[in-house]
């Protein structure tokens, strides 16, 4: 039986993608059942039954590489995060909760900022020189000298890119400079509450024309630590978690144990004390979270 992607999903029905072709599919009984241990999402490969030339049905979902629950999408291989240089400002604590989330899905990041004309080039180079020491990519932006629009149409070539970021930072509009014509939902976060504005659950891949596609999805609705423990927020910081291996205990979680190697590299000004800082706040989020929804 043939394989593709689901490329839509929308009132019961999947769009698979195989070849150029699409083929609304229904998904076998099996997995409607309340105890089915998988259920077909937007990005899955799966394997399909051609009943005609446009229909089929759904008979085995691949294996993921990951999957987020908000929005419900798998196998993404990067979220482009895009943050404002300037109205609103930049908001690193507020980056610093994105890249915890990716982490912890699973998902390379790539950070964009916008607006970079608005500011001066020390102001751009200081952040691009913090995430790169890091390990992630930054990329400066600029709708007007379109500065950094080629390299960010580069990054998503041939990959599945979802795009996130602050409330107002101009995702619509380079995302309409990289692709005329594209229409995408770009659900905004408010940096306030840290909830998306209310935006239909519809999560559709939009291929593009060099390849790879764009999820089409309201971004991340929710930003609070859901099914996160204690260890898996400390490890979702990179800088902590490649030092982690020299702490003294196993599942250190770098706030007061001896022999810390991230406190050890805190000291030595290795690691920002900003993110510590956020990270020490992220912490009692996650608690505050935890006594919220205890299972009793």
């Amino acid at each position: 039986m043939p394989e593709g992607r689901i490329v839509k999903a929308l009132s019961g029905f999947y769009y698979v993608a195989d070849e150029g072709r699409i083929y609304s599919c229904r998904a076998r009984g099996l997995f409607k059942k309340k105890d089915a241990k998988v259920n077909p999402l937007v990005g899955d490969w799966v394997v399909y039954d051609v009943i005609n030339e446009e229909e089929g049905y759904i008979m085995e979902v691949g294996e993921r590489t990951n999957e987020l629950v908000r929005p419900p999408i798998s196998n993404v291989d990067q979220a482009v995060l895009v943050f404002s240089m300037y109205k609103p400002m930049f908001s690193p604590l507020l980056l610093d909760k994105f890249l915890t989330h990716t982490e912890h899905a699973g998902i390379d990041s790539v950070i964009v900022l916008s607006k970079a004309d608005q500011v001066s080039e020390e102001e751009v180079t200081e952040i691009v020189k913090k995430y790169e020491a890091i390990g992630y990519r930054v990329i400066p932006t600029s709708t007007v000298d379109e500065r950094g629009v080629e390299d960010v149409r580069e990054i998503l070539r041939d990959r599945i890119s979802v795009f996130a970021g602050q409330s107002g930072v101009g995702k619509s509009s380079l995302i309409n400079m990289l692709f005329p014509g594209v229409s995408l939902q770009t659900g905004d976060v408010s940096q306030k509450l840290g909830r998306g504005k209310h935006t239909t659950r519809h999560v559709e891949l939009i291929p593009l024309a060099g390849g790879g596609y764009v999820a089409d999805t309201p971004g991340f609705s929710s930003l609070e630590f859901i099914d996160f423990s204690e260890l898996d927020l400390a490890e979702s910081f990179l800088d902590f978690a490649d030092r982690s291996s020299e702490c003294k205990f196993r599942g250190c979680l770098h706030v007061s144990e001896p022999a810390c190697a991230v406190q050890a590299a805190l000291e030595a000004g290795e690691i920002s004390e900003q993110r510590y800082e956020h990270y020490k706040q992220f912490r009692e989020e996650l608690k505050e979270y935890q006594r919220r929804n205890k299972p009793w």
